[in-house]
């Protein structure tokens, strides 16, 4: 029962974000070029790489990136930079702009040598002693998520961008994930666990 609630809500969701049109998207884009490249791909690697990401996940972001400018930081995604950006745009402007970003493809990214062990043996099978989910389990086995169910594309990310993200998870400083799931996840990890998984899903293909 709990799942099928789960899935109607997300369903729901979906259905409340708008038709994006991706050549209007191109046309608003200049200004993310700054930061996430002019194809999607930041070469900054604090930033996240944004093309090739699902469309509905990219819409979301920004939503709670606005919503936590109007709240005072009680709701939504906080950050002063993104929350900055988002402020002016319009539902269909952020519907467009997620629409044209996912039609970009992501650049491709590798995995260091000595994350491997520890990154593929927490990203397929997870910690079941400590209570760590695997990360297949939201995120697919090659890092692709899903659209429907709003869990994003990690494969190819930047990994310091990855690391900020399960720092800030951990920490409680980000708090729009599903049900708490990444703070629930992100809050069992060490430092060097961190380190790996981020680095180890900028690999997968």
């Amino acid at each position: 029962m709990k799942k099928l609630a789960l899935i109607l809500t997300l369903l729901a969701s979906c259905s409340a974000w708008a038709q994006g049109d991706a050549e209007a998207g191109k046309a608003k884009a200049a200004t993310c070029a700054a930061c996430h490249g002019a194809d999607g791909n930041s070469i900054m690697a604090q930033y996240p790489k944004i093309a090739g990401q699902h469309p509905g996940y990219l819409e979301k972001q920004l939503k709670d990136f606005k919503l936590a400018m109007t709240t005072g930081g009680k709701q939504g995604r906080n950050d002063p930079v993104m929350g900055g950006m988002a402020m002016p745009l319009t539902e269909q402007d952020m519907a467009d702009l997620a629409a044209y970003y996912s039609t970009l493809p992501i650049s491709d990214n590798t995995t260091p040598e000595s994350s491997v062990e520890i990154g593929q043996q927490l990203y397929r099978f997870g910690d079941a002693e400590r209570g760590i989910a695997a990360c297949t389990a939201c995120h697919g086995p090659r890092g692709n998520g899903t659209s429907l169910s709003g869990f994003p594309k990690i494969s190819g990310q930047n990994a310091e961008y990855v690391k900020l993200q399960l720092d800030k998870f951990r920490a409680g400083q980000r708090s729009n994930d599903l049900n708490e799931m990444m703070r629930s996840v992100a809050a069992k990890l060490s430092d060097d666990e961190i380190t790996a998984l981020s680095q180890y899903v900028g690999g997968l293909h």
